[in-house]
């Protein structure tokens, strides 16, 4: 990277106002870490002590879902990196959560289609989704969570959860979801 890349990369974090950002392979003890300084940083900007919670819960469900998806895939490095962005949104008190990972383009499908039902759906809504699903007996043989996390982190956002999903030629996509606190 040159100079002009760096400060050019600095300009657009400015920019964003992007308070944290994070790209490579994603472990428990780095997604520790790096929770620690965010909820650090957040209350040394003397943010709402809900907003650094919704914040760092919302951080917290997102990376540990990325980091169980690559090793219940078996990627390897490269495949289970992760993108995380945190960032100041708008002139407010507002937070933006963003992440995002390789994943398998069905497995990308599906869950785009539940943010998306998720999305359409008030906090009364949401609330009762979450009662639920509280409620349904665990499948002991399901591979994946209750999915309580993805609920819960579309009520504690703001405004509706948005997911993006991008093809890649080898039978993967990259996905991310967004939340905004």
């Amino acid at each position: 990277m040159n100079d002009n890349d760096f400060f050019g990369l600095r300009e657009l974090i400015t920019r964003h106002r992007i308070l944290l950002c994070f790209n490579g392979p994603i472990s428990r003890s780095l997604i520790e870490e790096i929770g620690n300084a965010l909820q650090n940083y957040l209350r040394a900007e003397a943010a709402k002590p809900s907003a650094v919670m919704d914040v760092f819960a919302i951080y917290i469900e997102m990376t540990q879902n990325i980091r169980h998806y690559a090793v219940r895939k078996g990627y390897g490095e490269k495949d289970s990196s992760a993108t995380i962005v945190v960032a100041r949104e708008g002139e407010g008190d507002s937070y933006l959560v963003q992440a995002g990972n390789i994943v398998e383009a069905a497995d990308g499908e599906i869950l785009l289609a539940r943010v998306r039902e998720l999305a359409a759906l008030d906090k009364a809504a949401l609330r009762a989704a979450y009662k639920e699903q509280l409620r349904r007996p665990r499948d002991e043989s399901a591979v994946a969570g209750a999915g309580l996390g993805l609920i819960d982190i579309a009520r504690r956002a703001s405004r509706p959860l948005s997911a993006h999903l991008i093809p890649q030629s080898d039978g993967k996509a990259l996905f991310s979801l967004q939340a905004v606190i």
